[in-house]
C-alpha cells in the first residue's frame, strides 16, 4: 500500500510540474518558481493573508501598491495589500526588513505537511535574523488550524484560501520555497523536500549574498 501510494503521490507530482510547464509554454514571460530562471532580483508581488490559526476570514488580498508598474493585480479599486491595517492578517512587506523564506504547501500530495516541521526547526534557529513565513494553500482552514496547533508551529502561518498568492508566485509544486533578500527581491527559489541541514544550506547562502549585496 506504501508502494502504490508513492506512485500516486509521484503521479500527482509530475502531473503539476506538467501543467505549469504547459502554462509556461503558453506565457513565455512567466515561468514556474523554483523551475524556471526568474529575473534577477525579481521583487516579491506584495499580498496579505488570514493568520492561519486566526479568526479572520476571506481570500488573500493581492492588490499591489503601485499602479504604474504592476503587472499584477492593482489597487485602483482596493486597499494595497501592504496598506491594510486588519487584525489578524499577515502582511509580507511586514517580512522585508530581514532576508526571507517563504514556504508555499498545501497537504494533498508528498510530504508537504511533514516538511513544515523542518521549516519550524530552522526558524526557531534563525529567528530575529530571517524571517519566515508558511504559507497554505487552499486547504480546509479547519483542518489547517488543527496542523498548526497539533505540530505545534511557531513560526508564520498564513491560509492563501483561493490560491491567489499562489498564482501570484507562480507556484507548480509543493513545497516551494522562495529565498528573499531584504526589501523583497528574490536571491533564489527551490521545490522539492529538504532536509533541515539542506534548509538551513539555503538560509545560509541567503544571509551570505545579503552580506555581498550590502558591501557591494
Amino acid at each position: 500500500m506504501r508502494d502504490r501510494y508513492s506512485l500516486i503521490v509521484g503521479l500527482l507530482f509530475a502531473a503539476i510540474i506538467a501543467i505549469a510547464a504547459i502554462n509556461t509554454l503558453e506565457n513565455k514571460d512567466e515561468g514556474t518558481l523554483g523551475l524556471d530562471k526568474v529575473a534577477r532580483r525579481w521583487p516579491l508581488p506584495e499580498f496579505a493573508v488570514p493568520r492561519a490559526a486566526g479568526r479572520l476570514e476571506g481570500d488573500a488580498n493581492v492588490a499591489q501598491d503601485d499602479c504604474a508598474t504592476a503587472q499584477t493585480p492593482c489597487a485602483e479599486r482596493r486597499e494595497p495589500a501592504c496598506r491594510i491595517d486588519t487584525p489578524g492578517a499577515i502582511r509580507v512587506c511586514d517580512l522585508f526588513e530581514r532576508p526571507l523564506v517563504i514556504s508555499f504547501w498545501f497537504s494533498h500530495g508528498g510530504n508537504c505537511v511533514e516538511e513544515q516541521d523542518v521549516v519550524d526547526r530552522v526558524y526557531a534557529r534563525y529567528r530575529g535574523r530571517v524571517s519566515f513565513l508558511s504559507l497554505n494553500v487552499r486547504d480546509d482552514r479547519d483542518a489547517v488550524r488543527e496542523l498548526v496547533r497539533s505540530h505545534r508551529w511557531r513560526m508564520p502561518v498564513g491560509y492563501d484560501r483561493d490560491g491567489a498568492v499562489a498564482s501570484l508566485y507562480r507556484i507548480g509544486g509543493c513545497p516551494t520555497f522562495a529565498y528573499a533578500y531584504p526589501g523583497g527581491t528574490l536571491q533564489s527559489a527551490s521545490i522539492g523536500e529538504l532536509t533541515v541541514t539542506q534548509l538551513e544550506a539555503h538560509v545560509d547562502a541567503l544571509l551570505r549574498a545579503t552580506r555581498a549585496a550590502e558591501v557591494g
